[in-house]
């Protein structure tokens, strides 16, 4: 019995949406469908809009949408995240996806199974402590610079630009601004209006009725939320209506979306070979694995670890310090790798998404399974008329999301609080913008690192000439940080050299109450420094060691320096010093009288 129920726990660890079945109730269906309906309609038209985005056609959104909600709902750990494509993700994705044959849907297919295999190593190496390394800063910074690229990349499909706009945000801006003439009236005013109208939508979410209000008036603020919720899939819908009475009419102002394949994908292996176009002679030629993995290059790491920073804050945002980081790991890998399996683009958590599934009262991850029936049911049913849609409506969409990803807010509390931390978003949102963001997130990471060894290297030295209670004069340097390693080594012993000679051969003493660790490098150069006082007749006296530097000291040194632990031992041994320097005057005195 012991044995069945330590096999249960053990599956129970690994699938926790097993857990959540023990206790399903019908009050919980009920919450979760609501939910899982609610964040279906705003994951569609998003879906949709993301593909594009991506380079790829309609139906691969919604291929990615549902496998992801599926595995999360029995690997996953927080009731509120819900996975699936994001701009930041297609857009990385949609670097790879225009060379023409097959390729752009088979490399973006093979990217998510390799992200998905990427993460799992992450998982069972426990690696989730790697986007650690990622500062805030530095994430404000690249986030940043995504939502302004995207943003600019759907200047085209807004205005209704059919002229290529470039691949990069340079080149993009240039291009729009240089065709601006060839807008299309239609989509222009079409896209623009969009816009206002789901910029001024959104706000009506955060209206609350009070908590005296009568029952009507707070079903009038329910049905207000439930509009702000689904306002993605209210303009979608209202666009596409106005698009097939223009067709009904003979001729439409705006550019289509076009056919959207219908159905469910078929089951199979991600694509380990492809076709792309040969630019010289338009031949189609075939491309092998080994070609595949060469042009997606530093994405088959960067996309992974950009899924992972961002499913792991979500997760951690909306289910507390209880999450497991390894855990949402798995889940996150095999959403991915499962999900290549049926032709789904690389997918992470949506803070979006999540925080509409957090707002509509779901309790636990089964609430995924609903959205997912849903967008079954849309590639089932709706996809013949999704047609119909207007690509500047589905610009629009991708718009009024990502330029709340623009986090400017924290650049005032960062002046106020440490100009310095600036830096490295500032360096990784400039680097992003003009060369890429893998080189731009690198940059941050690298300036934030250069600052780190800095701090190290030159840890901030507190030296001040003090007394005992018995009026002994020493030197107290203390380091204001909690850890010395070797690169501090010759700038702390430099900074007691010229202490010594600033304040006289006094007795120096190293306050090391609030140092935690030492390294070999640093008890050599302590080694050092003691002999080197020692020569002057300076004693070099160590304060307040903790036991793990004790040990240090004891096995790399042979230096006795004497160390004691509290300022009246150290009055006491200053008082020992001073006799003996005193005797050593009184014999030597005559000595120097005599030979004079």
């Amino acid at each position: 019995m012991n044995s069945i129920m330590s096999s249960f726990t053990a599956l129970t660890r690994f699938i926790p949406g097993i857990k959540w079945a023990r206790a399903y109730s019908t009050e919980y269906a009920i919450l979760d469908a609501i939910a899982g309906v609610t964040v279906g309609l705003t994951v569609l038209p998003q879906a949709l809009a993301y593909a594009t985005l991506a380079g790829l056609q309609p139906q691969y959104g919604l291929y990615s949408a549902f496998v992801g909600c599926i595995v999360y709902a029995f690997f996953g750990g927080c009731s509120d995240l819900t996975i699936g494509p994001t701009a930041l993700l297609a857009l990385m994705t949609g670097r790879h996806t225009n060379l023409g044959g097959e390729s752009g849907p088979h490399l973006a297919i093979l990217l998510c199974f390799l992200s998905g295999v990427v993460e799992l190593i992450m998982a069972f190496l426990k690696l989730g402590a790697l986007v650690d390394l990622i500062s805030l800063p530095v994430s404000v910074g690249f986030t940043s610079a995504t939502a302004v690229i995207i943003a600019s990349s759907q200047l085209k499909g807004l205005l209704g630009i059919r002229s290529n706009s470039g691949t990069d945000f340079i080149s993009t801006v240039v291009s729009v601004f240089g065709n601006l003439q060839n807008s299309r009236l239609g989509d222009a005013t079409l896209g623009i209006s969009s816009v206002i109208i789901l910029l001024q939508l959104r706000k009506l979410k955060d209206m609350k009725a009070p908590d005296d209000a009568t029952k009507s008036r707070k079903m009038i603020h329910t049905t207000l939320w439930l509009i702000a919720t689904a306002r993605n899939a209210l303009m979608v819908l209202l666009a596409s209506v106005l698009a097939f009475y223009f067709e009904l009419k003979g001729s439409s102002p705006f550019i289509l979306t076009g056919t959207v394949r219908s159905g469910i994908p078929d089951i199979k292996l991600p694509p380990f070979q492809t076709t792309i176009l040969n630019p010289t002679n338009g031949t189609i030629v075939e491309m092998n694995f080994g070609g595949m993995l060469g042009e997606l290059g530093s994405s088959i790491i960067l996309v992974p670890i950009i899924a992972v920073l961002g499913n792991v804050a979500i997760s951690k945002a909306f289910g507390g310090s209880g999450i497991n980081a390894t855990q949402e790991l798995m889940a996150l890998s095999m959403a991915n790798i499962l999900g290549s399996f049926v032709s789904s683009i690389p997918v992470t958590g949506s803070f979006s998404r999540s925080a509409v599934n957090h707002a509509s009262g779901v309790k636990t991850p089964y609430g995924g399974l609903y959205t997912s029936a849903l967008v079954l049911l849309a590639l089932g049913v709706l996809t013949p008329y999704f047609r119909y849609i207007p690509k500047a409506a589905l610009s629009a969409v991708i718009i009024s999301a990502v330029i709340f990803m623009i986090e400017y807010e924290v650049v005032k509390p960062l002046w106020r609080c440490n100009k310095r931390e600036l830096l490295p978003g500032a360096v990784t949102f400039i680097v992003s913008l003009i060369v890429g963001v893998e080189i731009g997130l690198l940059g941050g990471v690298l300036t934030d690192i250069a600052f780190v060894v800095q701090r190290t290297a030159r840890p901030g030295l507190s030296i001040n000439q003090m007394q005992t209670i018995s009026n002994i004069q020493y030197i107290l340097v203390r380091p204001k940080h909690s850890l010395l390693y070797f690169p501090a080594v010759e700038w702390v012993r430099n900074g007691i050299s010229n202490a010594v000679k600033e304040h006289g051969r006094l007795p120096v003493v190293l306050d090391c109450r609030n140092l935690n660790e030492f390294d070999f490098t640093v008890v050599r150069g302590l080694e050092a420094l003691h002999n080197e006082l020692g020569s002057m007749k300076v004693p070099l006296i160590l304060l307040g060691t903790q036991d793990a530097v004790k040990n240090i000291l004891i096995g790399a040194t042979n230096a006795n320096i004497p160390d004691v632990s509290s300022e009246h031992e150290l009055d006491e041994l200053l008082q020992e010093f001073s006799s003996d320097v005193k005797e050593l005057k009184e014999v030597l005195t005559p000595l120097f009288k005599c030979n004079n």
